[in-house]
């Protein structure tokens, strides 16, 4: 069985973020790490193809300045290549001219299944698995906390705020995984060693068959306009029981319209 796994590589979050003064998104300069939510894709991947008894993993990422330190890190993990997607013309992409780039590169692909997280750790939009998705024309599981494929189908536990809801759909399909769905490994000296002459394809949006004005600022649906420092919290209200303590409660709650 053949997997896909969405890697995307992000600026170190133990590094304090800097924002670019004219674009005003997050600078993506030096080396990029492989994002921590995507590490269970990746781990959920191995274990898959290996209980299929064949088959491999394949990292798709797109990531600026033909970054790859964060695919290797995926590679030495257990992943067998990478499909790499830099070029100047996707900086700016949104969620959805991103979901068009990886799409594409999924296709040369041909996997049996896509696994990605629920969102990356840098963005937090969580749109990119229904995108995928809809311009792959596959089904789409999110949450997943248990996936099993057999029979051609993907049968998944997907996590809910009671429990979980068991859910199968036909391959190929996307889902998405949550961070408690396996554990992931650490890489070995080996694989660190094996990742080094691991193949890599960079390609272009011109290679996707793309157009650059479908991507980038250019093919943007979304302007910044401002960023401004989060307001301070503000100090908390005391409140000394002189036997009336319950009703400055309710009176609190009332204007906040809890109750």
């Amino acid at each position: 069985m053949n997997v896909v796994v969405c890697a995307k590589q992000i600026p170190d979050p133990a590094a304090p973020g800097e924002l670019d003064p004219n674009t005003k998104t997050l600078k993506r300069e030096g080396k990029l790490i492989l994002d921590d939510s995507d590490a269970y894709g990746v781990e959920m991947g191995l274990q898959l193809a290996d209980k299929a008894g064949g088959g491999e993993v394949t990292l798709v990422s797109m990531a600026p300045h033909d970054e790859v330190s964060g695919l290797r890190t995926a590679l030495a993990m257990g992943a067998a290549k990478a499909i790499l997607i830099s070029d100047d013309a996707l900086q700016g992409s949104d969620s959805l001219a991103t979901a068009k780039v990886l799409a594409a590169a999924i296709k040369r692909a041909e996997p049996d299944l896509v696994l990605t997280a629920t969102e990356s750790t840098d963005g937090y939009t969580g749109l990119l698995p229904a995108q995928l998705a809809e311009l792959l024309g596959w089904p789409s599981i999110t949450f997943a906390k248990h996936i099993e494929v057999t029979d051609g189908k993907a049968k998944v536990q997907r996590q809910t705020e009671e429990g979980y809801d068991e859910v199968e759909a036909p391959l190929p399909a996307i889902v998405s995984v949550t961070a408690g769905v396996v554990e992931p490994r650490y890489p070995s000296f080996k694989g660190i060693m094996a990742a080094k002459n691991k193949p890599v394809d960079q390609v272009t949006v011109a290679d996707l068959g793309l157009s650059a004005d479908d991507v980038g600022w250019k093919g943007a649906r979304q302007e910044i306009t401002d960023v401004v420092p989060a307001e301070e919290r503000k100090a908390g209200e005391i409140v000394e029981d002189e036997g009336d303590a319950h009703e400055r409660i309710v009176q609190f709650l009332e204007q906040l319209k809890v109750i």
